[in-house]
C-alpha cells in the first residue's frame, strides 16, 4: 500500500492559531465557497460518519472553535483532515512529485540523505508522526508536522556549511539519483520559505 504527503508553505503561527480562533466568517466562506467539497469527503468517509465520526463541517467548526471533539479515538482522523483543510485553504501548495506516492520507509530514506548533507534540523519523517496543535486529539492518520522558520533557517545554514565542505574536498557524498531528487525537492521548499518572514512548511502524510 502506498502513501503520500501533501506539504503547504503559510505561515505557521497565523495558521496554529486557527485552532480555536472561533471564527465564524471563515467557517462560513468555506461552507459557501467548498461545499462541494465538504460533501464529496462526506460521501468518501460515509461509512464512518453513519458510526458517528463527525462529517466534514461539523470537524471542521470543532477545530475553529477548540471543541467539542468526539471521544471515540476512531474518530480523531476527521479533525485531522479538517486541519489539512485549514493549510491547504490558507497556504500554498508545494510539488510533493518526489513523495506522492511513496512506499515503505522512503520518508526515514530521504531523511538519511538530508543527514548524509549535514541537514539535521529538519525531518520529512517528522511529516508521519508529529502532534496536531492543541487541543486537536492525535490521530494516526493523517499524520501531520511542521518545520518553523527558526527551524528551516538552521536547516539551510547545514546546508550551505556541507556545499562550502564539498567545494573544498571536491567529494559529495554518494546518493542515489531519486534521494538527490527529494533532498533537492526538500531543499526548494524551505527555500520558498525563507523567502517570506515568518513562513514554514507543514506536511501531512495520508
Amino acid at each position: 500500500m502506498s502513501s503520500s504527503l501533501s506539504v503547504y508553505l503559510l505561515d505557521v503561527a497565523a495558521t496554529r492559531a486557527l485552532v480555536g480562533s472561533r471564527d465564524d466568517q471563515l467557517l462560513e466562506v468555506i461552507r459557501t465557497e467548498f461545499g462541494d467539497d465538504l460533501a464529496r469527503d462526506d460521501d468518501y468517509f460515509g461509512h464512518a460518519i453513519a458510526d458517528g465520526a463527525p462529517p466534514a463541517y461539523e470537524a471542521l467548526r470543532a477545530v475553529v472553535h477548540g471543541g467539542p471533539f468526539s471521544d471515540d479515538k476512531d474518530h480523531a482522523f476527521q479533525y485531522g483532515y479538517a486541519y489539512q483543510r485549514l493549510c491547504s485553504l490558507t497556504g500554498s501548495f508545494l510539488d510533493n512529485s518526489c513523495f506522492t506516492p511513496h512506499r515503505g520507509d522512503w520518508l526515514s530514506v530521504v531523511d538519511e540523505g538530508l543527514a548524509a548533507l549535514g541537514i539535521t534540523a529538519v525531518s520529512v519523517e517528522s511529516f508521519g508522526y508529529g502532534d496536531l496543535p492543541a487541543p486537536l486529539p492525535y490521530t494516526h492518520t493523517p499524520g501531520s508536522g511542521e518545520w518553523t522558520p527558526d527551524r528551516i533557517t538552521s536547516a539551510l545554514e547545514q546546508f550551505e556549511a556541507t556545499k562550502r565542505a564539498v567545494d573544498e574536498s571536491g567529494q559529495a557524498p554518494p546518493l542515489e539519483p531519486e534521494v538527490v531528487d527529494a533532498v533537492m525537492q526538500c531543499i526548494g521548499w524551505m527555500r520558498h520559505a525563507q523567502a517570506r518572514p515568518g513562513f514554514g512548511v507543514i506536511g501531512f502524510r495520508f
